[in-house]
């Protein structure tokens, strides 16, 4: 008696999802250094988060008695005030951690408007060759050729010196690389067999471009925006230092360090502690980013 061979159950949908976060987690995990720029980068967002909860003292009231007071382990200084005050007598460390939260939200911010606009050119400008394919990517390359920073000073200049102007500098600054990065990956998408099947079977241009192509090009998009991350709050720190863009007596890390040049021999802290801020954020950034295009690049898998 011979016995018909027993057909395996497809793998339900429900179990995709799990099993590529754990393929997703083995690879990422053996990177020690992206692992810990996560907790890092973890910190600081709980950071953000409970500034108003954790931050001992108010980042924009001055104490008239506290005037460049030291941090705690120096003589002069106090448990009052952890690491000292600044040149008007606010405290140091709500003021970094007050800046956490708007340095965060500038990052993610400038990632954000510079993902969806670049997506949506780049997207356009793979599927509509010719003419429109010309015009984008030939202004991606002008805006390339530029100096980053010198770019975005001239657009707040114009624009005139504050947060959301700074915000949308940046924006512009970053957004040729990810209308290169989408762009590539369509061509490179649209060559395949899948979107000539959807297409053969009536799929319109719409459908094409976000349910069939789009999904395959995120993996790159998501190492971009990961180390963009960290771009933009360097950028944004580099903008606030000139004056350009937090004004006082916002918390931000670069306009902390603006207001500190004078005190570098005498106070050191008052520049030192937001250097370290920018320093350890944007190089969590970067590790991170790293850790996810070793993670998503399928050769580097291999």
């Amino acid at each position: 008696m011979s016995f018909a061979p027993v057909t395996p159950l497809p793998e339900s949908s429900a179990d995709a999802p799990p099993r590529a976060m754990q393929e997703f987690w083995a690879s990422f995990r053996p990177n020690h250094g992206a692992v810990a720029g996560i907790a890092v980068i973890a910190a600081i967002v709980l950071l953000a988060a409970l500034a108003d909860l954790i931050a001992p003292h108010s980042p924009v009231l001055n104490d008239n008695t506290a005037f460049l007071k030291p941090p705690f382990w120096q003589d002069g200084g106090s448990f009052t005030y952890l690491l000292g005050t600044d040149a008007i007598g606010r405290d140091m460390l709500s003021r970094l951690i007050h800046g956490a939260r708007l340095s965060l939200l500038i990052g993610v911010a400038v990632v954000a408007l510079s993902v969806i606009v670049g997506t949506v050119l780049g997207l356009v400008s793979g599927f509509f060759r010719g003419g429109v394919e010309i015009v984008i990517m030939r202004l991606m390359d002008i805006l390339l050729t530029l100096p980053s920073l010198l770019l975005a000073i001239v657009i707040v200049a114009i624009l005139g010196p504050g947060v959301m102007n700074a915000l949308l500098a940046v924006a512009v600054v970053l957004l040729p690389h990810y209308v290169r990065i989408t762009h590539a990956a369509v061509i490179t998408e649209t060559a395949k067999d899948y979107v000539t099947a959807a297409r053969v079977s009536g799929a319109g241009t719409l459908r094409l471009m976000f349910k069939e192509v789009l999904p395959n090009c995120m993996a790159p998009l998501i190492v971009q925006a990961t180390l963009g991350v960290s771009t933009a709050i360097l950028d944004a720190a580099s903008l606030g230092f000139l004056g350009l863009g937090a004004q006082p007596p916002l918390p931000e890390w670069g306009t902390m360090l603006a207001d500190a040049r004078e005190f570098v021999s005498r106070a050191w802290w008052v520049v030192t502690f937001p250097g370290i801020m920018i320093l350890v954020t944007v190089l969590a950034f970067n590790l991170v980013g790293d850790g996810l295009r070793d993670a998503l690049d399928p050769k580097l898998k291999r």
